[in-house]
């Protein structure tokens, strides 16, 4: 933690004093008043370059409607703008060896300004672009009180099952970064993390399904890009929320900044707390020449949790062409989970022979710290600009349980404990820079350096018959994971008429060394691949684009893929890791036609997936009914598809979204001298309609569904959803009260069905009931997330 810290400082105190040799400065200062000669807060006074009319600075006016703007001597006109006023230009303004005083400027009122901010400069639900789909993530009403999780899975193409797995086109790897960077804010267990990212902090999610080379090549089917929210305008500015929920969802978030002169800090919180209870039944049959047997299962669990994530940090603009960004950035949680299983034994004659419980009590405390710096500069040059970023994350988890396990025809109990410990520390280093060439084209090229270090230390034990605790050697080790990837892109671009190319080639070394320490199991991997990628786009008229891509993607195996020991809640089925997987290679294709209507959009893909060493999790069972999952590289895989996205909206007040994927995958693979196999077609799909009501209610319905699909081993049967979600702006437009169901049908369970030779499960499984949110909103010197034509200045920086 000091270390951190004392990283953060330094950085600063170097880049700040490279910063400090500046130009003699010189001040244009005013005053804003209305009509009634009462001060106009808050407006903004942005200072335009005569020569060529680009942004040189600006500032946001006092409580009392003055200003005072620093800059050097030169030319300029000033761009006065406000929420409620008309805009004003004052021009002319040639600033030589004496400070300029503007005196009062009378700004003209507009009634119908605030009726156009409010209503025309809505952001949409979703935004298509060249490489990417960007989904706004307030502008859907069934996100209100949820987490990362549950507005990924609201966002199209992407599924989330009940353990919180994240999918993107039904396959699972898939790449999850924050704000576009590797971030430790998704922790160890990306599944647990998401759901304890308030999302009152996330702006948008954008979804990547065949990323270029400026992006890690991590990722079979792409990337989800979470942005989160961020804020460079003048003055103090800022959003609350609060939210309280049944089952026990309670919490708040800020997200708010304060910018003056060449200064802006941010900061954001979010506190929530929540139960989750879950249940579950399965059914286990197994059949061999000497012994049969069938068990069945009935669980129910409580996840309950504090969670707290924040990030505080400063941008310095030093002058135009210089930027300096610091955060730091906390996740602390405290989660208890309850559970209880029961098992119901039966022989070959169906009979009842045994009752036996299982109770957990677990405590999993975690917590992250991550450091950034990041340097900007920019160029005369529109489009030129040298970005380098620092990136230091320490995170820590602790599981720790307790079991108690007893039949109900004995009186003895088995007692046994287990501890998972998961340590982590990454540095990142990367440097990015662009060089336009000619009218439409640009170069792009940049280095990335990781290094990443895990420790995990398992061990299970068990209370013997003279009460001291003894550990279960076959449960008993320590994981040290050391992973060092180095990268190099070079990518260039550029426009021909109507056509449109981007072409990128990614370099990258990976040395990867696991050991299992108190086994002396060492494994080394070491490899160097080139993944390219192309873009093409062709613009067939105005309202018509043709899109076509390909990549080449690689997935590692995720850190708890390679653990050996995972979870020892069931001491009948037990879900282990494998330190012996290799990555996953994919090719993809993809083919996109976009078209804009006049009331909507639709963006048709279809593509194709070529993987190889595929990653799938192997069930086998012995004689006792001892159940294993682990993964294997099982396979070489083929998946088909087509995707559809529409947004239509047929009358002002109705605006309609609808996404479908349709797909095929084909698996194929041997395990133990046995085939598995497996082809199945299946689709989801998710629909929303929205209604503006009377006075200004929205009205929102979404319907998610995710149809029946066959595994090499058996078949996970369909699920669906339906969400319902109310708003209505309040306190003149600044405050929104919303009250959401997410899952009315409480229908959103998963259902499984595993067969091999000999054996039969089938499972059901519910993480979460239906919920009730209601969430108040409040926004501080802001609209609604709409803004007047393009009058945000950000003054030559990026949010």
């Amino acid at each position: 933690m000091k270390n951190l810290f004392a990283f953060l400082i330094f950085s600063q105190c170097v880049l700040f004093d490279a910063f400090a040799q500046e130009e003699q400065k010189r001040r244009i200062v005013g005053k804003l008043v209305d009509q009634s000669d009462q001060p106009v807060p808050f407006a903004t006074a942005a200072l335009y370059h005569s020569a060529d009319s680009t942004l040189h600075t600006g500032v946001t006016t006092e409580v009392d409607g003055a200003f005072a703007i620093e800059t050097t001597p030169g030319a300029y006109y000033l761009n006065i703008s406000s929420l409620t006023h008309q805009d004003q230009v004052i021009g002319n303004l040639t600033l030589t060896v004496a400070d300029m005083d503007l005196g009062i400027i009378t700004m003209t009122s507009s009634s119908q300004i605030l009726e156009e901010v409010l209503v025309r400069g809505e952001k949409s639900q979703m935004e298509l672009q060249l490489d990417k789909r960007v989904f706004n993530v307030g502008k859907d009403l069934s996100n209100i009180g949820g987490s990362a999780s549950s507005i990924l899975n609201n966002v199209p193409s992407v599924t989330v099952d009940v353990d919180g797995n994240v999918a993107l086109r039904g396959s699972q790897n898939v790449r999850i970064l924050i704000n576009g960077k590797q971030s430790g804010m998704i922790g160890l267990n990306p599944a647990e993390a998401l759901k304890q990212i308030p999302g009152d902090l996330i702006e948008s999610i954008e979804v990547i399904t065949n990323p270029s080379s400026r992006y890690d090549a991590e990722g079979e089917v792409g990337i989800l890009n979470i942005v989160m929210k961020k804020n460079v305008r003048y003055g103090l500015n800022g959003s609350f929320v609060a939210n309280l929920g049944h089952p026990a969802n309670y919490g708040g978030s800020f997200n708010i900044n304060y910018r003056k002169n060449k200064t802006n800090l941010i900061a954001s919180y979010g506190l929530s707390y929540r139960d989750r209870p879950g249940r579950g039944n399965s059914e286990q049959a197994y059949t061999s020449a000497d012994t049969s047997f069938v068990y069945q299962q009935t669980n129910r669990r409580n996840r309950t949790g504090l969670s707290n994530t924040g990030t505080f940090g400063m941008d310095y603009f030093a002058n135009q062409y210089n930027t300096l960004t610091t955060t730091f950035s906390f996740r602390y949680s405290q989660n208890k989970n309850n559970s209880n299983l029961e098992y119901l034994d039966f022989n070959q004659n169906n009979e009842l022979t045994n009752t036996v419980i299982r109770e957990e009590i677990e405590k999993e405390p975690s917590i992250n710290l991550e450091g950034n710096l990041m340097y900007k500069k920019t160029f005369e040059r529109k489009g030129q600009s040298f970005n380098v970023d620092l990136k230091y994350i320490i995170s820590d988890e602790t599981e720790s349980a307790q079991y108690r396990q007893y039949a109900l025809s004995e009186s003895s109990v088995l007692r046994q404990r287990s501890f998972n410990t998961e340590d982590e520390k990454t540095f990142l280093l990367q440097a990015d820079y662009i060089q336009p060439i000619g009218e439409d084209g640009q170069m792009e090229a940049g280095l990335k350096s990781s290094i990443r270090l895990l420790d995990n230390d398992f061990s299970v034990h068990q209370l013997n018959e003279s009460d001291n605790w003894q550990i279960l050697s076959d449960f008993d080790n320590y994981l040290a994971y050391d992973e060092k990837i180095h990268a190099a892109y070079f990518m260039g671009s550029n426009k021909f008429g109507k056509f449109f190319a981007q072409a990128g080639l990614r370099g990258e070394l990976s040395d990867i060394t696991t050991t299992l320490k108190k086994t002396n199991q060492t494994n080394t991997r070491k490899y160097f691949n080139l993944f390219p990628s192309v873009h093409l786009s062709y613009q067939i008229d105005k309202k018509q684009t043709l899109q076509l891509s390909y990549s080449y993607r690689l997935s590692r195996p995720g850190f708890r893929n390679l653990l050996p020991f995972s979870n020892f809640s069931d001491s009948r089925v037990f879900r282990a890791g494998n330190p012996e997987l290799n990555p996953e290679y994919t090719h993809s294709y993809e083919v996109g036609h976009l078209i804009n209507m006049e009331k909507g959009t639709l963006l048709s893909s279809a593509y194709y997936r070529r993987r190889t060493g595929v990653i799938e999790y192997i069930t086998s069972v012995d004689s006792t009914g001892f159940t294993t999952t682990m993964p294997i590289n099982l396979s070489t895989g083929d998946s088909y598809g087509l995707e559809f996205n529409l947004t239509y909206d047929p009358f002002p007040w109705w605006k309609l979204s609808a996404n479908a994927n349709l797909f095929r995958s084909q698996n194929q693979g041997q395990f133990n001298d046995q085939i598995l196999k497996s082809d199945t077609y299946s689709w989801n799909s998710r629909m929303t309609s929205r209604t503006t009501l009377f006075q200004n209610v929205d009205f929102q319905a979404a319907l998610n569904y995710h149809a029946p699909r066959k595994t090499t081993q058996g078949r996970d049967l369909a699920m669906y959803a339906l969400d319902l979600g109310l708003a209505k702006d309040i306190l003149k437009g600044n405050g929104t009260i919303s009250c959401s169901v997410r899952d009315l049908l409480n229908s959103q369970k998963r259902r499984r069905i595993v067969e091999s030779a000999g054996y039969y499960s089938r499972s059901e499984f519910q993480w979460s009931p239906r919920q009730v949110v209601l969430s108040f909103s409040y926004r501080l010197n802001r609209s609604k997330e709409k803004q007047k034509g393009n009058k945000e200045d950000n003054f030559g920086d990026d949010e």
